[in-house]
Order: structure tokens, then C-alpha cells, then sequence
């Protein structure tokens, strides 16, 4: 893909265009789906700056960059399968795939074995790095939310066999354990909810 111009003026009438050329209103459920997709990746981009700035007083969350720079990539996959009707996938796509959750899932399973169990619910904050990790967690919430609605509002909005709702799932949950990870390897405080 080359981009040699940034503006086109087609969406100052409040209109866009998908993959495969269809033209439609900016405010259509796909269209809020992906661009909170995109916030996501804009937020996980922070986490990862915060994550490289923090690291060169704790080297080990240098694993940190790796993991968040797949994820951007994977949320392109996923901003790409929004932006794209089922008819309008090519054969080259890429798409998110089952071995993209499950490498989440080994991941949380990894980032666990070094943190002791939740006694109770955290409160975000803490620290900085692990803030950022708590706001992007609820953006990833409201993600999958957004493409719940479009399913459930447009049942053919996407392809039958999409992993883009277990992924969004599966990357909140990545979210919260990476990030009490982080937190733990880089010294911050971990607040917990105190029952009345």
C-alpha cells in the first residue's frame, strides 16, 4: 500500500467509503466499530511509549515492547476485517486467526505464574504505566462492545467464521494481566477495592 495523499474530501458531507468501494455514513455502526478500534491501538501506542520510557530503570519490562507491537499489528488485522464487508475480504487479507488468541492466552498464562492471586478487585491507577494499561483495557471493552452491537444490529456485517469479538475479549483480559504484570515488575503500587 502507498498513501501519497492524506485528504480526499469525500468524508466532509459526514460520508466514507469501505474496502471494496461501498459508501457509507460515518456515523454507521462499522464505521464506530473500527475507529474505536483504532483509539485502541492510538492508546496502546502510549502504553508502550510509557512501558520503553519505564524500562530503562527496570529492564524487564523490555518484554513489554515486543508483545504491544503485535498487538498493534493485529489490530490493524482487526480494523482491516471491520472496515472490509464479507464480500469485499481478498484472498491475501489478513485476518485475525485463532493462533492470534491463542498466543494471548499463553501470554496471560505466562504473565500470571509472577503475580500472586487477586484477593480482591484492582482500582486503576497505581502508577503511570499501570494507569495506561487500565484505560486502554475499558477502550478494548467498549471495542468489543461496538462490534457486538454491529453483529447483533447487522448479522452479516461480518464473516461467519470473524474471531474479531473473541480477540477484543481475549485482549482485555491480556490487558489487565500485562498490566498488573507491569506494574509489579516496575514497582508501582497495586490498589485493591476496599469493601464497606
Amino acid at each position: 500500500m502507498r498513501i501519497t495523499k492524506v485528504y480526499t474530501r469525500t468524508g466532509d458531507a459526514g460520508r466514507t467509503r469501505l474496502a471494496g468501494g461501498a459508501d457509507i455514513s460515518k456515523a454507521d455502526l462499522r464505521i464506530e466499530a473500527y475507529g474505536t478500534v483504532d483509539e485502541l491501538n492510538a492508546l496502546i501506542g502510549i502504553v508502550r511509549t510509557c512501558a520503553r520510557q519505564t524500562s530503562s530503570d527496570y529492564p524487564e519490562a523490555r518484554r513489554l515492547d515486543s508483545a504491544l507491537h503485535a498487538i498493534q499489528n493485529r489490530l490493524f488485522d482487526v480494523g482491516g476485517e471491520l472496515a472490509s464487508p464479507p464480500e469485499s475480504i481478498h484472498p491475501q487479507q489478513s485476518l485475525v486467526r485463532e493462533s492470534d488468541i491463542k498466543d494471548l492466552e499463553d501470554s496471560i498464562d505466562g504473565w500470571n505464574e509472577d503475580l500472586d492471586p487477586l484477593t480482591e478487585f484492582t482500582l486503576p491507577g497505581g502508577g503511570m504505566l499501570g494507569a495506561y494499561f487500565h484505560q486502554a483495557r475499558t477502550v478494548c471493552r467498549r471495542a468489543e462492545r461496538r462490534v457486538v452491537t454491529l453483529r447483533l444490529e447487522e448479522p452479516t456485517a461480518l464473516r461467519e467464521d470473524s474471531r474479531v469479538v473473541a480477540y477484543l475479549n481475549r485482549l482485555s483480559d491480556w490487558l489487565f494481566v500485562a498490566g498488573r504484570w507491569a506494574s509489579k515488575t516496575c514497582c508501582e503500587d497495586e490498589y485493591l477495592w476496599e469493601r464497606r
